[in-house]
């Protein structure tokens, strides 16, 4: 379910030796199996053709871009947004996602790409149509007309020759601590995607290599709020509330600190299990290494004003959205390089 950046040169992998420990085959067949899967993990890719990347289209480019009539196939039941399975007229499939987090991700899936890392191939239509929509949804019906037809949506291509492995996990995965992995919290904060649950976290491999690509599956809780809010629509795609936000909270000289994500709104208090799990993800934007922030904002300098548009243009946002955002984004990038 995600594409490789294209054209690049230096492949990147985080591998780190682990040592055998005495004291029992269960502790050398453990540390034999994360060694293997360090070796095989990859989760960055140097961007050396960052200042051309078309992020209109994306990391699928312009080629893969959906080609209508759909079809429906299923319900995808997976995660909080409606989502259904259709196949376009290429015999494509894709998983369409409406609701608050259509326009957002298809942003986030660019600006992630563009940094170096793997995101999914994603493309944002106003107005589509799908045949044989059944005529009860579980849910979603209140956004779909009886003739199929449905606005701002995201569509996010199946790729055949990938395979999930399993979830990854931000604190305790053998990545953990990896330049790459910091530059990646990094970027969460930059584009306020709080929802960094385990949950969204896949590892992928492929038919033909033995690379354990990892992603972050799900981004569309981004340029909103710092965190779960009420409103729900200002924690995903305002611009009000992101450019109300704090990036970053707190630098020493070592270490930065940064606020997303950030605790959930009190009143889901009443709601102990979820806010509980928020607020213990609070802590994974703290103590990143100031040397990796800078690493990032680095890499992000060879992005152009123009490219930054474009990843919001793509979503659909008004020409005084797209405007505000890029703004936002383009002095995050500046901060990070003032570190």
């Amino acid at each position: 379910m995600f594409i490789n950046p294209r054209n690049l040169m230096f492949p990147i992998t985080f591998a780190l030796l682990s040592f055998p420990v005495a004291g029992g085959d269960a502790k050398v067949t453990k540390s034999t199996a994360e060694t293997a899967r360090r070796e095989s993990a990859v989760l960055w890719r140097d961007p050396v053709d960052l200042s051309s990347r078309n992020l209109f289209y994306g990391p699928g480019g312009e080629k893969h871009q959906p080609h209508g009539p759909f079809t429906f196939v299923e319900e995808d039941m997976n995660g909080t947004n409606p989502k259904y399975i259709v196949r376009d007229r290429d015999k494509v499939k894709w998983t369409v996602k409406l609701g608050l987090e259509a326009r957002p991700e298809t942003v986030a899936s660019r600006l992630v790409w563009a940094a170096g890392y793997f995101t999914n191939e994603e493309y944002f239509l106003q107005d589509l149509r799908v045949d044989e929509m059944p005529a009860h949804l579980k849910r979603g019906g209140n956004l779909v007309a009886k003739d199929g037809s449905m606005h701002a949506a995201r569509l996010k291509r199946h790729l055949e020759d990938q395979k999930k492995i399993e979830n990854w996990t931000w604190r305790h995965d053998p990545l953990t601590g990896t330049r790459g992995l910091n530059g990646l919290k990094v970027m969460m904060a930059l584009i306020n995607n709080w929802d960094l649950k385990d949950d969204n976290n896949e590892i992928y491999g492929g038919k033909n290599t033995s690379e354990q690509i990892y992603v972050v599956s799900d981004l569309g809780s981004s340029f909103g709020g710092t965190g779960l809010t009420v409103p729900l629509s200002h924690a995903k795609g305002d611009l009000h509330a992101y450019a109300r936000s704090e990036f970053i909270t707190k630098v020493t000289p070592e270490f930065v600190d940064f606020r997303v994500p950030g605790a959930p709104a009190l009143i889901y208090i009443f709601r102990l299990p979820e806010y509980v799990r928020r607020v213990r993800l609070d802590s994974l934007d703290k103590h990143i290494p100031r040397a990796d922030a800078q690493w990032i904002g680095h890499v992000l300098t060879g992005l152009s004003a123009d490219q930054i548009r474009d990843a919001f243009r793509a979503a659909g946002y008004t020409p005084d959205q797209v405007e505000g955002f890029s703004k936002i984004v383009q002095s995050r990038i500046k901060g990070l390089n003032n570190l």
